[in-house]
């Protein structure tokens, strides 16, 4: 390091992570070591198996669905999109809506939404890995998964048992908000002996207790869980209950449906939709009254709700809350990141890239002469456990 500013700089981070009320927003980028697809070769596998399953539904709904929107747009955009139409078609007289020309009904829209659901459970469950060209390099199935939970394993181990040693009395418990649909990081925890609350009860089967505007329990744990996005476990029921039921449960056997990404709730009657609960607790992190870190590590700042729940935090003239990045940033940072950081609460915005530390509209300042890798996953761990010091 050049000189003792940058040193002091690099060590904020250290002293950030040791903060007593501290959250974690954490998005697929976490699993890409454990053999889980980013999003866009989830999209791929998705559209791979829509024509072997059923050709007739991806030719004449999900198909014409990619051409009405953005290049760029992915699975989860497509899942949107699809919610938007089925709401439509709820509320018109007959049930119907016109795709691209072609008459469409509810329950066609409705069996689509599915098959795509059931697709991305799948693919969360088994594993799946793609080359840079889109070809399928490993893929495993739900009898022989390649899904691999190490990396999940260190960094719970560190957070918890190594990086709070001399804290632990004084933290509260470690909020952690995933938009990931994997269930790595409660079984992390889990195989960690790490207690923790993540809005049901009961045990291979539990139902959820969690309801919109109730505050976080305190009853000991030391971690809590928020899926924002849902999870592979988490299942509507016909009645409006939401159960979370380990694989090859059968029960409860009432119609059920997986419960992943919020759109999933839009034209599913449901007086206990979870997605409203976990974005509240979300917004109540943020707005502590007490300092507070939101580290962030695998998400890359593409889901406008959530963003505007961190702008919307990070802009009141007395929030308290710091935000560490650790985001790759290879050719440019995110708009929303290069906006907040060069505010008026720009000192609060911190980043940790490829090339370096930015600390409001300062930066990058480097910890070593070439890429440095420490915003990934692993890079994230090792901060942890050893510091910024290369």
């Amino acid at each position: 390091m050049d000189d003792l500013t940058n040193e002091e700089l690099f060590s904020q981070i250290e002293e950030h992570l040791k903060c007593t009320e501290l959250n974690w927003l954490m998005g697929a980028g976490i699993s890409f070591d454990a053999k889980l697809p980013l999003m866009y070769p989830l999209t791929n596998k998705v559209k791979k198996d829509l024509k072997a399953d059923d050709q007739d539904v991806f030719d004449k709904i999900v198909a014409p669905l990619f051409t009405e929107l953005p290049q760029e747009c992915h699975i989860e955009h497509i899942l949107s999109h699809l919610g938007d139409y089925a709401a439509l078609a709820e509320r018109s007289k007959d049930k119907k809506i016109s795709i691209n020309g072609a008459e469409v009904t509810l329950v066609e829209l409705q069996e689509a939404h599915r098959l795509i659901l059931d697709s991305i459970s799948n693919v969360i469950r088994s594993g799946y890995v793609e080359d840079k060209a889109g070809n399928t390099t490993e893929q495993g199935t739900i009898a022989e998964p390649i899904v691999e939970i190490d990396s999940h394993l260190e960094f719970v181990d560190t957070l918890f048992n190594h990086a709070g040693a001399g804290i632990y009395e004084r933290r509260k418990s470690v909020n952690i908000f995933t938009t990931n649909y994997d269930t790595l990081l409660e079984d992390a925890l889990a195989l960690n002996k790490i207690p923790y609350w993540d809005g049901f009860s009961g045990g291979a089967v539990a139902h959820r207790t969690q309801r919109y505007g109730e505050p976080l329990p305190t009853n000991g744990q030391r971690a809590n869980l928020i899926k924002m996005h849902g999870s592979i476990d988490w299942f509507l029921c016909e009645k409006g209950h939401v159960w979370r039921v380990r694989d090859n449960v059968r029960y409860p056997k009432a119609d059920r449906r997986v419960l992943i990404y919020p759109q999933a709730t839009k034209y599913i009657a449901t007086q206990q939709d979870p997605f409203s609960a976990q974005f509240d607790l979300f917004r109540k992190a943020l707005n502590s009254s007490n300092s507070n870190v939101l580290a962030v590590c695998g998400y890359s700042f593409g889901d406008d709700h959530i963003n505007n729940e961190i702008e919307f935090a990070l802009s009141k003239d007395d929030n308290r809350t710091v935000l560490v990045a650790f985001l790759e940033c290879r050719e440019e940072i995110p708009s929303c990141l290069e906006r907040w950081r060069k505010s008026s609460y720009g000192s609060r915005v911190i980043i940790a890239s490829l090339h370096g530390l930015y600390v409001g509209a300062q930066g990058p300042f480097k910890r070593k002469d070439d890429d440095d890798y420490w915003w990934t996953f692993k890079g994230v761990t090792s901060v942890l456990k050893n510091g910024c010091e290369v």
